[in-house]
């Protein structure tokens, strides 16, 4: 639990902590609800208390699981697929019912993300595609590239947040906000293709199963677009593939660091289980004198 003493002062509060994805999600159904869902309502129980007045909230469009052909709204029935997706669903239920006069919470509906960072995140699908082009000459489609994704780079992310901190309390109480825009939802064979043309001399493969992914959903932006009229997201998929290349080249990935754990959180804690560093709840363990 978290202490209200420890957010006084604060106007606003920017929670961006969980487990991050749907394969870190699965290795611990449990620890995943306690992390993403009961310490997320437990820090806005806590906020509230403080007097802070904004909570906002670093959700998922990845709770619409498997949409229709049109793209969702922030209106669209909710269908999770993953226990990464019920624990955004859960957060959101819990902190709307805390939402009143003095305490608004805010739900950044974040696009799949992409982007360089100081330590890279080579699970992420366009990071994982400019990976595979780059290091082996073949852009890797693990399904049979019909799922759409809508992508937004960490940097627009940034800049809705920002925007969300800085708007009106009424354009933004208890609102839910898809992130990202309408140009750039993209079906994963599309993606490759963006990779292909970056990378350059390499080809396209199916690599999976063949089967289609059953996480596929378009997503509409316009709400965020309509509420925020000056915000502008400058990023594009093919501009990001192209820095992300350039990221590649610079730190001279091979094919070792992709496949291995240094960028891939899940594959890392497996190595620090497997080596009895950690314990199954993933806490440390004491080293042995």
């Amino acid at each position: 639990d978290v202490e209200a003493r420890h957010l006084g002062g604060f106007d606003a509060v920017v929670h961006l902590a969980a487990l991050s994805n749907d394969p870190l999600g699965e290795l611990s159904r449990t620890l995943t609800s306690a992390i993403n869902f009961e310490a997320t309502a437990s820090l806005a129980r806590a906020a509230k208390e403080a007097g802070v007045g904004r909570f906002v909230f670093a959700s998922s469009c990845s709770m619409y699981g498997a949409g229709s052909e049109d793209a969702v709204t922030e209106e669209a029935p909710l269908r999770p697929l993953s226990a990464y997706a019920e624990s955004k669903v859960r957060s959101e239920e819990a902190l709307a019912a805390l939402a009143d006069s003095s305490f608004s919470p805010v739900f950044m509906r974040n696009a799949t993300a992409y982007g360089v960072s100081p330590r890279m995140r080579v699970d992420l699908v366009l990071n994982n595609l400019v990976a595979w082009g780059y290091t082996t000459g073949a852009v890797k489609i693990m399904s049979d590239g019909t799922p759409w994704r809508p992508l937004v780079h960490i940097e627009d992310i940034a800049r809705a947040t920002a925007a969300i901190l800085a708007a009106p309390r009424d354009v933004v109480h208890a609102e839910a906000f898809n992130v990202g825009a309408d140009a750039e939802n993209y079906q994963v064979r599309d993606l490759a293709e963006i990779v292909r043309g970056a990378v350059g001399d390499c080809e396209i493969q199916y690599a999976g199963t063949g089967d289609p992914d059953p996480r596929s959903y378009r997503v509409d932006f316009s709400k965020l677009r309509r509420a925020l009229p000056e915000l502008g997201l400058r990023w594009s998929a093919r501009a990001g593939a192209e820095e992300i290349l350039e990221a590649y080249r610079s730190i001279g990935l091979t094919l070792a660091d992709f496949e291995g754990h240094r960028f891939v959180r899940l594959k890392h804690l497996k190595l620090l289980l497997e080596r009895d560093e950690l314990d199954r709840e993933l806490r440390w363990r004491a080293p042995v004198s």
